[in-house]
């Protein structure tokens, strides 16, 4: 069961860091920070998530200290591992598609913010409108998103206001 775990813990991080060594010695990292906080999990049913988030932070600590570009980590894997292989594909389909079904203006400045990681600066060139038009369809682009996932699924968030984990809440959603 441990090793079962492991594997797919190191699934998870492999996803993210590409290098095999770096990948291997986060494991190890993320191992040391569960072992020594386990007495700070609050609900044992939550232990996947906890630990999850664990890793998620630590691979966005990996891409600080690296002062490499971070990875889309929130719309990518917006949600943590609760206990089924899919559910964090099943998110980012349902995510990508709320994308698409997006105004085509809020479309671009999402895409090319969140998925392309361009400044505001860039995107304004790039759409050739001010920076402030950028900021402002980005802001709203977000807002939309954020209601349509609260209207098709149930989140847990942390207390920083990351989704921990989520659940469906009709099989009908028409972005899912």
């Amino acid at each position: 069961m441990w090793e079962d775990f492991i594997n797919r813990l190191r699934k998870y991080i492999y996803k993210h860091i590409f290098d095999k060594d770096d990948a291997e010695d986060l494991l190890q990292e993320v191992l040391i920070k569960i072992y020594k906080n386990l007495d700070n999990l609050e609900q044992e049913e939550k232990v996947y998530p906890w630990i999850y988030q664990i890793a998620r932070n630590s691979i966005i600590d990996y891409y600080r200290r690296k002062n490499k570009m971070t990875l889309n980590l929130e719309l990518e894997d917006i949600a943590v591992y609760d206990g089924e292989e899919s559910s964090n594909e099943d998110i980012a389909i349902c995510i990508k598609n709320m994308i698409n079904s997006l105004p085509e203006k809020y479309k671009q400045v999402i895409i090319l913010s969140e998925y392309e990681n361009l400044t505001y600066k860039e995107i304004s060139q790039r759409l050739g409108i001010s920076i402030s038009g950028v900021k402002s369809r980005t802001l709203r682009a977000r807002k939309l998103l954020k209601n349509m996932l609260y209207d098709c699924c149930n989140l847990e968030l942390d207390r920083l206001g990351n989704v921990i984990d989520f659940q469906h809440k009709t099989k009908d959603c028409k972005f899912c």
